[in-house]
């Protein structure tokens, strides 16, 4: 199959035919390339905190509700764009309140309609000590016709139990949306990816947003590449990574891969990382 991961910049939207628009000619672009599954980041829907004008996208509290109201209307289109496709997407994450509090919801969508979501499940120190958006619960594995996803949000790529769990549950690809400020955030996340790929020889894919965004601090400065990494084993490339954009230039990372590799690796590969998990901890309790 091929797989498609955004380095996605954030837009000062006049309307939400704009964001449309804007979202038809990025999926449009990504599926007329063969693209079975896109992937687009962490927080790329904040860009709709602009509809609110200026004065909301620079509020970091009113923006979470400003971009959470256009729910609704986001999922319709991903679900139009999915359909007529035949494709499936991973939106770019949002906030969703729960109460009087966020969760970082991505939602992953299908030829049928909305699959079901992931929200972040490991806070970064802005997301709990300065925006309070929360932790959800679940950690669920998307049975499709392409192969079993996973999602790990950012910070949660770097958290290798999270992505065994989804792995153990029958993962073959694991999803890694990411929005990071730095260049050490943004190595940080690809690392993590890259490693997750490594342990549970699996195909990881991370996007993340890129660009200045003058008009949202919550969200105003963002560094990375897309890239779709893999084990570096027999079959694969020597350095993991299928594909990568170069540092901070919007575009698609676009590369074909197999699940039939990654099982053909698992059962046989130069390293049987995904078999030997279980007997780091039996030398642990040696220890």
């Amino acid at each position: 199959m091929k797989i498609a991961a955004a380095a996605y910049p954030l837009s000062d939207l006049a309307d939400f035919a704009e964001y449309r628009a804007k979202i038809t000619q990025w999926v449009n672009d990504a599926a007329g390339q063969g693209a079975q599954l896109l992937v687009f980041p962490e927080y790329g829907a904040m860009e709709l905190a602009s509809l609110g004008g200026r004065d909301v996208a620079k509020d970091i509290e009113a923006a979470l509700h400003e971009v959470a109201r256009h729910g609704a209307a986001v999922d319709a289109l991903h679900c139009d764009l999915a359909a007529q496709h035949g494709i499936y997407i991973l939106g770019a994450s949002a906030p969703f309140f729960i109460n009087d509090r966020p969760v970082n919801r991505a939602v992953f969508y299908g030829p049928e309609g909305v699959i079901g979501h992931q929200d972040k499940q490991i806070m970064t120190r802005f997301e709990r000590e300065t925006w309070d958006v929360v932790a959800g619960a679940g950690l669920p594995v998307f049975d499709t016709p392409i192969g079993k996803i996973g999602v790990v949000i950012c910070y949660d790529s770097e958290f290798p139990l999270l992505a065994r769990a989804l792995v153990e549950a029958g993962a073959e690809i694991l999803l890694a949306p990411s929005c990071t400020d730095s260049y050490a955030g943004f190595t940080r996340v690809r690392v993590g990816s890259m490693a997750r790929a490594l342990e549970n020889q699996c195909i990881v894919v991370h996007a993340p947003t890129v660009g200045d965004c003058d008009f949202c601090p919550a969200v105003d400065v963002n560094i990375g590449s897309a890239s779709i990494y893999g084990p570096p084993d027999r079959g694969f490339p020597d350095n993991g990574i299928f594909a990568e954009t170069a540092l901070n230039v919007a575009g698609w990372a676009i590369a074909d891969v197999s699940l039939d590799a990654i099982h053909e690796l698992r059962r046989d590969g130069g390293v049987l990382n995904h078999m030997h998990w279980p007997e780091q901890f039996a030398r642990i309790s040696q220890a």
